[in-house]
């Protein structure tokens, strides 16, 4: 039976700090396969002012079956009062890389709560 392809979910935080706690802790709950942070610009629209900040994305790499886990764990913890928390389905994938993708996002991690890897 082939892996179902990987979803991609994507938040943004405000350091890179906060990117790394937050990846660190997802991969290691098995939540995801394995996490990429990248610093960006964001122009938004926020209480009526339009702002511009610093942030950094950081793209998670799981399974379907992981989406409301990995949702919850991210608002849980986030810093903002309203986080960016995005997944998309992909439409084909390398057949071993979907497997390994699986394979490391079985969400049966260390137990450790998340509260103390952030």
């Amino acid at each position: 039976m082939a892996a179902p392809l990987p979803w991609l979910v994507v938040t943004t935080v405000g350091s890179r700090e906060q990117a790394q706690q937050l990846a660190r802790a997802i991969v290691h709950l098995r939540l995801a396969a394995c996490a990429q942070i990248e610093a960006i610009e964001s122009i938004y629209r926020w209480r009526g002012e339009v702002l511009e900040d610093s942030e950094f994305r950081v793209l998670f790499k799981t399974q379907p079956a992981r989406y409301a886990q990995i949702e919850a764990a991210i608002r849980q913890h986030h810093p903002y009062e309203l986080p960016a928390i995005h997944a998309l389905a992909t439409s084909a994938a390398d057949p071993v890389y979907a497997a390994w993708v699986a394979e490391s996002s079985t969400g049966q991690g260390d137990r450790a709560p998340i509260g103390d890897l952030l």
